[in-house]
């Protein structure tokens, strides 16, 4: 299989009361096996719809998303999905959060079990395997969120901002851990981010969208050698590049804001 992720002029109109809202216009994009792919742009250019049009969470108006050569039409375990604001079950310990979806797949205890030890030991929450999240930072919080995801196997993993809402030092600890679970496993890895510089940091692709109606404005491969340093020229010489073209697409948002108060 050559495609993990096809995605065919896929378009969502959202219907409200005073007007149609075009989210996504004519998206065309194909993703190999074990990409890692930045979905970048100002908000409101529709990366986090694309995203959840792939998860199988919202329908395309038209077109189609397909993964692993199957028609999307609802989510799949094929599919793993991190959010940012962590979605963990505040009732269940940090073990009972990452075995969830294998108790719910009705595996066997002793495999569950096992998964949820290796997972532990994996991303260093051994300690805190009894702890429940209001007991975590939010670091440690998208750590068991991303354990939960890796237990089910899932080839393509979709993350949603998932580092947005943590400090920068913890943010660049989170980025090297799913660099090294990325390499590990080979996961399909689909990552929004508003973050230019964390996009260049650590995707083989950065796929640049427009504001509204969402389509892509510029498909970019990042060549530079990993581990990546921002203080190289090669790093910030893409990085100026792509702040040009995001900034155009942030006044279009602020010129249409305007437009919409007055």
């Amino acid at each position: 299989m050559t495609t993990a992720i096809q995605i065919n002029h896929v378009s969502k109109v959202y219907q409200t009361g005073e007007q149609d809202v075009v989210a996504l216009s004519d998206i065309q994009l194909d993703i190999a096996p074990g990409e890692f792919v930045c979905l970048l742009g100002p908000s409101g250019c529709g990366k986090s719809t694309l995203l959840n049009t792939i998860a199988g969470f919202i329908a395309p108006t038209s077109g189609q998303v397909t993964t692993q050569g199957k028609p999307v039409s609802d989510p799949g375990p094929d599919r793993g999905m991190v959010f940012q604001e962590y979605a963990l079950f505040p009732w269940m310990t940090v073990a009972e959060n990452i075995g969830f979806g294998l108790q719910i797949a009705k595996r066997p205890k002793a495999e569950i079990a096992t998964k949820v030890d290796n997972l532990l030991d994996m991303l260093r929450l051994g300690d805190f395997r009894n702890r429940y999240p209001k007991d975590l930072s939010g670091g440690m919080r998208q750590r068991v969120a991303i354990a939960r995801v890796l237990a089910l196997d899932s080839p393509i993993m979709l993350m949603d901002e998932p580092f947005g809402a943590l400090d920068a030092l913890t943010r660049r600890s989170l980025q090297d851990e799913l660099l090294r679970i990325w390499q590990q496993f080979g996961k399909t890895v689909i990552f929004v981010t508003h973050s230019i510089e964390e996009s260049i940091y650590l995707a083989d692709r950065i796929v640049v969208m427009t504001y509204r109606p969402g389509t892509i404005k510029r498909d970019l491969r990042v060549t530079l050698p990993r581990p990546r340093d921002a203080t190289k020229a090669e790093f910030t010489a893409l990085q100026r590049e792509l702040t040009e073209l995001v900034m155009e697409e942030q006044q279009r948002h602020e010129v249409a804001e305007l437009q919409a108060n007055q």
